[in-house]
């Protein structure tokens, strides 16, 4: 018997999450996985370069949902799916991390499982029980129900397994198979070293920090955004910075009007030419949840632009340091860096290259066994 899975993507931190999964699951002569792309992220500096750098098969099925609110491209991508769903019938869905994508596929999965009476597909959700507790992050409500949702919830660190714990999950549903991401980070290091990104920037090793930041609490409130631009400007006089812009933060900073010559700017890069560039950064600043992961396993210092991290495993154990938008902080944990006291950090558990082994394992012994 075939069993047909359906992998979802949408944005650029799903790809890197999928691609090892996607392709662990072609080793199974019984397993038929199928790759769907929502087309949350459509750009191909946010999409298409990733899955060629990833070395990743076109996905089956685009849905080519676009841009919008939160809640028109949530719409859009439920609508789009079930026709998939329904054309499909898939034995599981799984869906990756916090975007739009990940929460609506789920809830089209379990809607249409309510009606379907052959198969009533599983839901299965990689990167589960992490948490910010910060409801104003439009990505912790989508973790939380996507989570609610699911029947596998595979986890990266100890504290999300608390987390569903205390949400009332059943622990039966809960596997620690550790970190997806890097699977990507580790198979892809040594290519990602033939890069000549430092090379086109006129870069030298450890010569420059790494800047990335497109959150709507960072760049949509006009004082805040200043506020931070403000901290980093004063970090500019002691080391260059490198920021390749995302579309978000490109598009507030032309509506603010906001002068920012103090950094280098540069399109959004690749996966390849990315990790290259953060290997060989003295530090990285970002609110991004899957950088704060990379420079843990790199051993690269990092600092977050956030009040607070759903990753704490990479504060706990890993190279990590919430700063927030605390101008003072910021430039006290920048100078510690420059004069060599940067943070130490270890890798955590099971982010050894193999989770996707050990997902794929876990979802095909329970398929093989119940259908």
């Amino acid at each position: 018997m075939k069993y047909k899975i359906i992998i979802v993507v949408g944005a650029r931190p799903n790809f890197m999450k999928a691609a090892p999964v996607f392709i662990e699951f072609k080793k199974y002569k019984e397993i038929d996985p199928l790759l769907i792309h929502t087309g949350q992220h459509y750009d191909n500096n946010l999409s298409k370069v990733f899955f060629d750098d990833l070395k990743l098969a076109n996905p089956n099925f685009y849905l080519g949902v676009g841009s919008g609110t939160h809640s028109v491209q949530s719409a859009k991508v439920m609508i789009e799916f079930e026709k998939i769903l329904v054309e499909q019938n898939p034995h599981l869905v799984m869906v990756v991390g916090d975007v739009n994508s990940t929460l609506a596929c789920a809830l089209a999965a379990a809607k249409y499982r309510c009606s379907n009476q052959q198969y009533n597909p599983f839901i299965a959700h990689i990167e589960a029980g992490l948490r910010s507790f910060d409801w104003h992050m439009p990505e912790e409500i989508n973790r939380r129900l996507t989570d609610s949702l699911s029947d596998f919830l595979f986890t990266t660190e100890p504290d999300a397994e608390d987390n569903l714990i205390k949400e009332g999950i059943d622990a039966k549903r809960i596997f620690y198979v550790g970190n997806v991401m890097i699977d990507s980070l580790l198979r892809f290091k040594k290519k990602a070293e033939e890069s000549t990104i430092l090379t086109q920037l006129e870069l030298k090793n450890k010569s420059y920090a790494v800047l990335t930041m497109h959150r709507p609490t960072n760049v949509d409130d006009r004082e805040d955004f200043k506020k931070l631009l403000s901290a980093l400007k004063e970090v500019s006089k002691s080391i260059k910075i490198i920021f390749p812009i995302h579309p978000r933060t490109k598009k507030m900073l032309h509506e603010y009007r906001v002068n920012i010559d103090f950094l280098k700017i540069i399109p959004p890069l690749g996966y390849l030419d990315f990790i290259k560039l953060i290997i060989h950064a003295k530090f990285v600043m970002t609110d991004s949840g899957g950088i704060q992961e990379e420079t843990t396993v790199l051993n690269v210092p990092c600092l977050t632009l956030r009040k607070n991290t759903e990753r704490p495993v990479t504060v706990t154990m890993g190279t990590n340091i919430v700063v927030g938008k605390d101008q003072m902080k910021i430039m006290q944990e920048t100078d510690k860096i420059l004069q060599g006291k940067a943070k130490k950090g270890q890798t955590p558990k099971f982010w050894d290259g193999m989770a996707a082994q050990r997902i794929c394992k876990i979802v095909y012994d329970y398929l093989k066994n119940n259908i």
